[in-house]
């Protein structure tokens, strides 16, 4: 597989940062999930049936070991580990960084081939590093709930982890940019040896989840900057393409449009009975479109809502425009093209059965990513890890384990 040459540490608690590590687990990387023994908080987390579905979907493909890294033992445990590793991923804030010996000037120092990654909501530097933050908070403070909702209603929060979901992709980035400087990317050679090109040189990386949706937010931030003037909420609306929305059908079912273009506007028009509309000084171009968006929705939806969902999509999507259902969970589970290219796995969930979730991404055809299983219990790997990976003997590991280091 890709990434079997790397093995990762996953020192990260809750469930944004072990992302990161479980996405190199996908695709074939050694992957050792360090918690204290008392056990990772996300184990609390649990479902009407008492399973905690999140641990073993985010720690999936990992080996777990237990280590209390605030006693001398457990942080040269650590060390150690970190000696043969690759990548570290962590969400620390800078007061425990330097703590553990893990701030860039530290790292450098001692494991100076390693990359590391930490991802926390604001980051490690500037006046809120030391506050206390999440996605959703990183959702509220870079501008985006503020934009989402019904323009009479409260600002809205995304019903899943978006803000930390985003933050798991910009680590994951950050990860790859880091281990290509490493090992790949071109190296100027050394002031001291003109001979001879620098060693390669991991680095940390600090990844703040607000800034990959300051990006998602580039084009309203610039519209902002230049206009002077505060965006206001939309609904389903976009505010500079039309149209763009949900629609209710005859059978209670809602479809999603969107038609960023005239063309495509135009053959929506068509697709309702009134191509002449397109004509129509309201609808004849975008900026028309956006200024009289409510019009046109009345337009479509007075069509939409008088036929059945499945004519509806059908007579879009063979005009060329987009359109798709708006699906429940469990219409997805049953989506045959989904099932079809693979998108999702009946992954095993460690105690004898399986869950559906979504499969590894981006998909190869050579070497695709695979759950091998999801997250398992707290120290199951310790024997693995530290008796056969770094060859410690069966009585250290049994006076660890009485003192509490594991």
């Amino acid at each position: 597989m890709p990434l079997s040459n790397l093995t990762v540490v996953d020192l990260a608690t809750l469930a944004a940062a072990p992302q990161i590590a479980a996405f190199f687990g996908d695709f074939g990387a050694r992957v050792i999930k360090v918690e204290h023994p008392r056990g990772d908080s996300l184990r609390k987390l649990v479902d009407a049936s008492g399973v905690p579905l999140t641990w073993k979907i985010v720690n999936r493909n990992k080996q777990h070991v237990t280590l209390d890294v605030t006693k001398p033992d457990g942080r040269a445990l650590l060390d150690r580990m970190l000696e043969r590793a690759d990548l570290l991923v962590c969400n620390l804030g800078r007061e425990r960084l330097a703590r553990f010996g893990l701030e860039r000037a530290q790292l450098a120092a001692s494991h100076p081939r390693l990359v590391a990654v930490n991802l926390t909501a604001y980051g490690t530097d500037g006046p809120w590093a030391d506050r206390p933050g999440s996605g959703t908070l990183a959702e509220a403070m870079s501008g985006l709930a503020a934009l989402t909702g019904e323009p009479d209603g409260p600002p809205t929060l995304s019903p899943v982890g978006l803000g930390d979901h985003l933050g798991v992709l910009q680590g994951i980035v950050a990860a790859l940019l880091g281990l290509y400087a490493r090992d790949a990317a071109p190296r100027a050679r050394d002031a001291d040896d003109p001979r001879g090109a620098r060693e390669p040189r991991g680095e940390l990386l600090d990844v703040a989840m607000y800034e990959p949706l300051l990006g998602l937010l580039s084009l309203r931030l610039a519209q902002t900057s230049r206009n002077g003037t505060e965006p206001v909420r939309l609904g389903n609306r976009f505010p500079t393409m039309a149209p763009r929305n949900t629609y209710r059908t005859r059978d209670g079912g809602w479809v999603a449009l969107t038609a960023g273009t005239d063309e495509l506007a135009h053959r929506a028009l068509a697709v309702i009975g009134r191509p002449e509309l397109r004509d129509d000084p309201r609808f004849r171009d975008n900026r028309a479109r956006v200024a009289h968006a409510g019009e046109l929705d009345v337009l479509l939806g007075d069509w939409i809502g008088a036929r059945a969902t499945v004519d509806v999509v059908a007579a879009f999507n063979a005009a060329g425009v987009s359109m798709a259902s708006v699906d429940g969970l469990a219409t997805v589970l049953d989506n045959p093209h989904f099932r079809a290219r693979g998108s999702l796995v009946a992954a095993p969930d460690g105690d004898g059965g399986t869950m559906t979730i979504a499969a590894p991404s981006p998909r190869r055809a050579s070497d695709p990513g695979r759950i091998d299983h999801l997250g398992g219990s707290r120290g199951a790997d310790n024997e693995a890890v530290y008796r056969d990976w770094l060859g410690c003997t069966a009585e250290q590991i049994e006076r660890w384990r009485h003192d509490g280091v594991i």
